[in-house]
């Protein structure tokens, strides 16, 4: 496949040989769908920021996130392999015993060894002992400056007083997570970073994952009804706001021209009973499926210079291929000694032909719905159940569990085609045997090197820490009255 509108401008071939490394941020929103951006065809949404960044590069119109729910998805776009290679199964809560081991190679550590200068800033969700002994934190993954939140910022996005500055608690802070979380980047970039050394930056908004709370400024842009309307909307324009300044200083601070910046998300739009208003756009289903509204998302590039304003594309990439692209750019070598999932889309920037040894793979035992695993090749998807599904509900983790993700095998087989069927209605796999008998195989080599990789963590209850924590709005805690 190639690009559907638009080419990369290419002035030399991009080779790690050729070019001057670039800086690199890559900004990652939290349950924000396919449809929830107006460049992205919804019309209710005000996100003029995003929306003119989209102009001035490359709209990604099939990015896939590397999993449907957050943790593994985080997992996957930091360490370019499918997240259950590494052990993380599930969303992981505060205290959990599951993490990115210590052994993983992330991109922060594999461009900071290769002479960048690296920052986190937002949400982690990459370890349960966030900021206490036993687990890798942000700085054991590469990052020379964090500040970060475990999960989500509580007790909500106003005010939030659970971040964490390179292992000091800094207290409640008086603001909006978005902004606070831009606020850290812009000064990191202005202040605190060496100047002289190109940099990776790792921006994470917790927007528009609950527990929501927008500025009034942001929920008055949407007049309606249903409070929870306005919040949901009102909490997309305030990461807009929060994504626009930052590259304000990108551009104030003469780094634009230097700085490729990529734009996704985590995972489809949660759509919950206390926010029901995110948009997959035309794809089946939501966060935590493995159908196409549950990991495919937005996705923006921007190199001036090197991709050309306003162009598209529609070739298959995934959050997964992050990793091997970014250390491309930076000139960082790749690991060798263990299996990646994602491939560099360097090829794509010099409107080359993207060719994959092996489709892109989603697992998640958890997944709502039959379909627990899904495999893409071309325009072709195949999705499957297990015979040993994992627990519906809660964070526990249990024997019975590994042994399901251990033991499991596929069945029950379903083949869309995409090309045709974006809304995967139409079940394929009774009169296209070939590619059914092909995209098995494929599927089952991969589920069985997953199988043979992933972690097994000792049994623990979940304890909600967060749910003590958090306060939900108003217009829910009172919906009986409305």
């Amino acid at each position: 496949m190639r690009f559907a509108v638009g080419i990369f401008m290419v002035l030399l071939p991009m080779t790690a040989a050729n070019a001057v490394r670039p800086n690199l941020i890559v900004v990652l929103a939290d349950d924000l769908g396919f449809g929830d951006l107006g460049c992205y065809g919804n019309e209710g949404i005000q996100s003029p920021r995003i929306d003119h960044f989209a102009t001035e590069g490359m709209r990604l119109t099939s990015c896939y996130a590397a999993h449907p729910n957050c943790s593994p998805s985080r997992a996957g776009l930091m360490t370019g392999r499918t997240p259950f290679r590494l052990g993380i199964y599930n969303w992981i809560p505060m205290f959990s015993p599951m993490h990115v081991k210590r052994t993983e190679v992330t991109i922060a550590t594999l461009l900071r060894d290769s002479g960048y200068e690296t920052c986190h800033v937002g949400k982690w969700h990459l370890n349960g002992n966030f900021n206490l002994p036993g687990q890798p934190q942000p700085n054991d993954h590469g990052f020379d400056h964090w500040f970060a939140t475990q999960n989500n910022a509580l007790p909500n996005h106003r005010n939030p007083e659970n971040f964490v500055r390179n292992g000091n608690e800094v207290g409640t802070l008086k603001g909006y997570s978005a902004e606070l979380v831009a606020a850290e980047a812009v000064e990191w970039l202005r202040k605190q970073r060496d100047s002289n050394k190109p940099f990776f930056l790792f921006a994470c908004f917790h927007e528009p994952h609950e527990p929501i709370a927008s500025a009034g400024k942001y929920k008055q842009l949407y007049p309606h009804e249903d409070p929870a309307y306005s919040a949901h909307h009102g909490n997309i324009s305030q990461l807009d706001a929060g994504f626009g300044r930052l590259l304000d200083a990108v551009k104030k601070l003469g780094l634009q021209d230097d700085t490729v910046v990529i734009f996704t998300s985590d995972n489809g739009p949660a759509i919950t009973a206390m926010h029901p208003h995110g948009s997959a756009g035309p794809f089946r289903d939501k966060k935590g499926t493995v159908y196409e509204g549950g990991i495919r998302v937005p996705g923006i590039v921007r190199w001036p210079g090197r991709i050309a304003a306003g162009s598209k594309s529609d070739v298959p990439i995934s959050a997964l291929d992050f990793l091997p692209t970014l250390c491309e750019l930076g000139q960082a070598t790749l690991p060798t000694e263990r299996e990646l999932d994602g491939i560099s889309l360097l090829p794509l920037l010099n409107d080359e032909p993207l060719r994959r040894k092996k489709p892109l793979y989603w697992q998640f035992n958890r997944a709502k719905g039959l379909a627990k695993v899904a495999v893409r090749d071309g325009r072709w998807k195949l999705l499957a159940s297990i015979t040993q599904p994992g627990p519906s509900t809660g964070a526990d983790l249990s024997q019975l569990e590994m042994q399901a993700i251990k033991n499991a095998r596929l069945k029950d087989f379903e083949l869309y085609d995409l090309g045709a069927d974006v809304s995967e209605s139409e079940d394929r796999s009774d009169v296209e045997p070939i590619v059914l008998d092909r995209l098995k195989k494929q599927m089952q080599a991969i589920f069985q090197s997953v199988q043979n990789e992933g972690a097994v963590w000792p049994d623990w209850k979940w304890p909600r820490y967060e749910s003590r924590h958090i306060i939900w709005p108003d217009y829910w805690l009172n919906r009986e009255k409305r």
